[in-house]
């Protein structure tokens, strides 16, 4: 069967609009002047793992639902100008956006529109049965409806990875997405107590084989082998601006790493360095670590 694509992403494309607050939490006021202003722009985290991981040289394919709307077309634009292919299904609840309030600190609040999605939002069994069956890795975003084309991935032989974000070990509609997956990223934000409990559930209950728990600026943790270990974190090429796409590039750079067969601790150091990279990045621009560069760096990072 010929794997003519290296990862298949799905879900996670819309649209984010950039607010910089004088600090988090904002305290109430009736109004605020927002300098250095407001601005809108296509990017969420399907689009930014996707953006990473072409960034990076693998060729890359994004599948998600998108409305005929102003947002639509500037994800469309992103694609486009990033030349990375993009199928895209009628979206009748328009396509997903945001609000992130950005803090002076990097430090971000986002909110997201919830009725962006229906229940009934699905993702064509045959579009994801062939993209899958074309593809060496899946990545799934945690979006509506991605959850309902994880038995057709697993069908199509396809491993698969996911980001559970800020899961707090306990919701059920996160569970579903780390007990499927081969390769489990989540934060340690929401976590209470040792993020290895969390990680080592995962494992015993699914089927992954690794899991990453990022940490921000402690770094992260890794789950190999039955053994968790500490990445230190990775000192960014430039002053911290905001952590806006740090978790996404962190897992494009790592399955670059496991995608050319790297060991676990490599992989996690070049998620490290993309992460920093990314915090090195206005939220209102969209730019990804190049492959020179990470291998660059990861040549002078010690492991």
């Amino acid at each position: 069967m010929s794997r003519d694509i290296d990862v298949l992403v799905l879900g996670g494309a819309g649209v984010d609009t950039i607010v910089h607050v004088p600090e988090l939490p904002l305290p109430y006021a009736d109004s605020y002047m927002i300098d250095p202003g407001i601005t809108t722009r296509a990017g969420q985290t399907g689009d930014f793992v996707a953006l990473g991981l072409s960034a990076l040289g693998l060729r890359t394919h994004h599948l998600d639902l998108l409305g005929a709307d102003p947002e639509g077309d500037l994800v469309r634009a992103f694609h486009r100008d990033h030349a990375i292919p993009l199928t895209e299904v009628p979206g009748p609840a328009g396509t997903k956006r945001a609000v992130n309030l950005v803090g002076p600190d990097g430090r971000r609040l986002s909110l997201y529109d919830s009725t962006r999605a229906h229940p009934e939002d699905r993702l064509p069994e045959p579009t994801v049965r062939a993209l899958a069956e074309a593809s060496r890795h899946a990545h799934v975003s945690i979006t509506q409806p991605c959850a309902h084309a994880l038995p057709t991935l697993r069908e199509a032989g396809v491993t698969i990875s996911t980001d559970l974000h800020n899961w707090d070990g306990e919701s059920p509609y996160q569970e579903e997405f780390a007990l499927a997956a081969d390769i489990v990223f989540l934060s340690t934000t929401a976590l209470t107590g040792d993020p290895a409990r969390t990680m080592r559930a995962i494992a015993e209950h699914g089927r992954a084989e690794l899991v990453v728990a990022t940490a921000g600026a402690k770094g992260a943790y890794l789950l190999a082998d039955d053994e968790v270990t500490h990445i230190p974190p990775v000192t960014p090429p430039s002053p911290l601006i905001d952590s806006n796409g740090a978790g996404d590039a962190f897992a494009a750079a790592f399955l670059y790493g496991w995608l050319n067969r790297e060991t676990p601790q490599r992989a996690a150091l070049y998620g490290a360095i993309a992460g920093a990279h990314a915090c090195t990045v206005p939220s209102t621009e969209a730019e990804a670590i190049t492959r020179g560069d990470l291998l660059t760096r990861a040549g002078t990072a010690p492991l």
